[in-house]
């Protein structure tokens, strides 16, 4: 099980973590909503969790730029 995250605007790949046996609370996924959880956390058919999160190229732009946050993908 690898949990794999990914930026929700741009697509790409931030960071994996592989074969980690890890509780929710490390994670810090016990502190998200419901909502927000099935927003931000997918789970595939091999095991691996993919969780969308948001990278530093776009947190700037988003924050130069807050019309961006309309935008489901951004490119930079």
């Amino acid at each position: 099980m690898a949990i794999q995250y990914h930026c929700r605007h741009c697509g790409v790949q931030m960071g994996k973590l592989d074969n980690m046996s890890l509780h929710s609370e490390k994670l810090g996924l016990h502190k998200l909503t419901d909502q927000e959880r099935l927003d931000m956390v997918s789970y595939d058919t091999s095991g691996d969790i993919h969780i969308k999160a948001i990278c530093e190229d776009c947190h700037e732009s988003l924050e130069r730029n807050p019309d961006y946050y309309q935008n489901d993908y951004l490119i930079h």
